[in-house]
């Protein structure tokens, strides 16, 4: 940790960056000293992307000034910012699969000997380096050979070969088990003890007090505040990631309302229409069990990055799981499911989180969207009639009130809302028997949360099960049956409605329930 007469190497004040129609970031500022880690926190569209694409020259902001060193930079592209000393390692590994570990980490600035490219230089150089990091592997064998922890080793090596001050790692654990994220965790504290400053972006609660010395919290496009590590508590940052007062959860109150529910009456509990029992993707999700009761609602909590979305696209089969059984009701087996297309046909439907690019086709009709799904299920060779498909836009139409000129106008042109409510009528009109909805309702005006939250609410009375997923605490809180709350990618509690208030359940998120 660095004394109080240590100067920050890269300070940032007052930055500003607007793209159309969005204030990205509002007087934002970071400060990185030498020999530290310091980690930006915040939730999905706190901004921290845009700071750091600020940073290393990608875009340029409106106002504001950058400081490295004390003197003003500016830099204009990765490449002036690599030049500064401002190397960026990325969450999808940026480099070559097919040339040799050596050859990535020199990439375009080859040692040459008589003009040519000096091979035995480079080789021993490369590992070198590599085993400064404690990693000590063939560097003349392909990339692609390697597992995702030491392609990420062998990108920081390629950062740090441009003699960087300043390392950036944006999100570089998302895809990493416990062991190799001990293996990232060993490198950086050996780069701190050299002196250099090192960003580190992540969702991960336990990661973040694993490895940090100071914390910048971001929310809204702003800097919230910065910290150190030591003397800010997870229940306090949760709170401050997402906006609330740190005085807003009563302890006292949360030491009884956050233990866990008691297993329910079985007599009294719904049949079971989903299990999973161990469902596991490496680097995604540790091995957790889910039931979901017939005609239930139950949600799923915590932070973005906690395994919310890996959870929902396991059970639907958009990713593969690694381990795990999955049984649905009426359905033959108990094996996860291989694609979306045959948890299609065992009755489930999935609206994404991800609206523009896993959802509505922009392009298409109102009515084009909406059959989909349902045109997906009855294969290529089966057309849905014309008739019919005009029949089922109109009906949905009216029933979910979707403001549109005509089934006819491209989903494009509406309002997010009323997209929402095209993507859920493409997966009603299957008739599906468990609705998996992740934040169905970001991104709309509240009327429209509320329409499409009682309207949910109203098919589970009427026997369909749901699995909704939110970051507005009050939502699940009040929609759910039960709830999951989930952190770094675990299971940490399931409890029954009324068991968690607005105050305790931060407390289970942040991992501080009593």
């Amino acid at each position: 940790m660095m004394g109080a007469d240590v100067e920050p190497v890269l300070e940032l004040t007052g930055i500003h960056k607007e793209f159309p129609g969005v204030k990205a970031l509002n007087d934002a500022g970071l400060r990185l000293y030498p020999g530290e880690v310091h980690t930006l926190m915040g939730q999905n569209g706190a901004g921290k992307s845009t700071l750091i694409k600020v940073l290393t020259g990608v875009h340029p902001p409106e106002r504001g000034s950058m400081l490295l060193d004390g003197q003003p930079i500016r830099p204009a592209s990765t490449l002036e910012a690599q030049q500064l000393g401002i190397s960026t390692v990325y969450q999808e590994v940026n480099l070559c699969p097919n040339l040799s570990v050596a050859e990535n980490i020199f990439i375009g600035r080859y040692p040459r000997r008589f003009g040519m490219v000096d091979w035995k230089r480079m080789r021993d150089q490369a590992a070198y380096m590599l085993q400064q990091m404690q990693v000590d592997i063939d560097v003349t064998a392909p990339l692609s050979r390697y597992p995702l922890a030491i392609q990420q080793m062998v990108a920081i090596s390629r950062a740090l070969n441009v003699k960087a001050r300043v390392l950036i790692l944006d999100e570089p654990t998302s895809s990493l088990d416990e062991a190799e994220v001990q293996l990232l965790f060993s490198v950086l504290r050996k780069l701190r003890a050299q002196g250099i400053a090192i960003l580190f972006v992540t969702h991960f609660l336990e990661q973040t007090y694993a490895i940090s010395d100071r914390i910048t919290v971001m929310r809204n496009g702003e800097r919230e505040g910065e910290y150190l590590a030591g003397d800010l508590s997870r229940l306090a940052l949760v709170n401050k990631m997402i906006g609330v007062a740190a005085d807003a959860a009563d302890p006292a109150a949360a030491a009884t309302a956050a233990t866990p529910a008691a297993a329910p009456d079985t007599a009294a509990a719904p049949a079971p229409l989903l299990e999973a029992r161990g469902l596991a993707r490496k680097g995604a999700l540790a091995p957790l069990d889910i039931a979901i009761g017939k005609g239930e609602l139950v949600g799923l909590c915590g932070l973005l990055g906690s395994g919310r979305t890996e959870l929902a696209r396991l059970l639907f089969g958009a990713d593969k799981a690694d381990g795990g059984t999955l049984r649905i009701a009426g359905r033959d087996g108990d094996s996860t499911f291989a694609n979306p297309r045959e948890a299609i046909a065992a009755g489930i439907g999935f609206c994404s989180e991800d609206r523009k690019h896993e959802g509505a086709i922009l392009e298409l009709s109102v009515r084009e969207n909406l059959i989909l799904a349902m045109q997906a299920r009855s294969g290529l060779l089966r057309a849905i009639p014309f008739r019919r498909q005009q029949e089922l836009a109109d009906n949905y139409v009216q029933w979910l009130g979707i403001k549109t000129a005509s089934i006819e106008t491209a989903i494009g042109t509406l309002s997010g809302g009323n997209q929402q409510k095209v993507l859920l009528a493409r997966w009603l009109a299957t008739e599906p028997g468990l609705m998996i909805l992740d934040e169905p309702t970001r991104g709309i005006d509240v009327r429209a949360k509320q329409e499409i939250m009682d309207y949910v609410a109203g098919l589970c009375r009427k026997g369909m099960s749901v699995l909704f997923i939110s970051s507005e605490l009050p939502e699940v809180l009040r929609y759910s049956d039960r709830m999951l709350v989930m952190r770094d990618r675990k299971a940490h509690g399931e409890y029954a409605r009324g068991a968690l208030d607005d105050g305790s359940v931060l407390q289970v998120i942040a991992g501080e329930a009593a």
